[in-house]
């Protein structure tokens, strides 16, 4: 059976946005991104007309990411671009990603995320765990709901971003799975 699927936010897990902007988390290193599209060559030249992307992200993390026993992909706005500007700060090889299109951004009536239906729909009935800095019991329903097999919602403060303890949450539930399939 195939390893169950790592759905990876990027804002809050990997990079915690929401710390103290003049005080860059231990470990981490800042990532410019202009914020207009084009190669680095071309953003050279055109960052005087828009002020960059502050990222920060640990390196460390790409590492501890591969160790996991999961299918990696990605579960944020960045979709692509997400392999272009965090993947090789990372060191994670290029990652499929779930590709949002017109629900991008997109409130939903019901309360449930706008990328909880996607990613249901992505797994497509594989097992999955997903870490995000914005899921809510609505989410966790929805997956309850619509998902015949296990999902864990896994939510990352964004001031902190992705810490051991997620890791070893991340580790323990992807053991699980197999446990409860070598019994079953």
């Amino acid at each position: 059976m195939s390893r169950p699927l790592l759905f990876l936010d990027v804002d809050g897990p990997l990079n915690p946005y929401a710390g103290k902007p003049e005080k860059r988390p231990a470990g981490y290193t800042t990532l410019r991104v202009p914020q207009d599209g084009g190669t680095p060559e071309e953003h050279r030249a055109l960052s005087f007309r828009r002020r960059p992307l502050r990222v920060w992200l640990n390196p460390e993390h790409g590492r501890d990411l591969l160790r996991l026993d999961y299918e990696l992909c990605w579960a944020t706005t960045w979709m692509a671009d997400a392999n272009r500007w965090i993947a090789p700060v990372l060191g994670l090889p290029e990652l499929p990603f779930v590709d949002f299109g017109d629900v991008l951004l997109q409130d939903r009536p019901d309360g449930v995320h706008w990328k909880t239906a996607p990613l249901v729909d992505y797994a497509n009935g594989r097992p999955f765990a997903w870490v995000d800095d914005e899921q809510s019991d609505l989410d966790q329903a929805y997956v309850t709901t619509h998902h015949r097999a296990r999902g864990l919602l896994h939510h990352v403060n964004p001031r902190i971003g992705l810490r051991e303890d997620d890791f070893r949450t991340l580790a323990d539930f992807a053991r699980s799975l197999s446990t409860s399939q070598a019994t079953g």
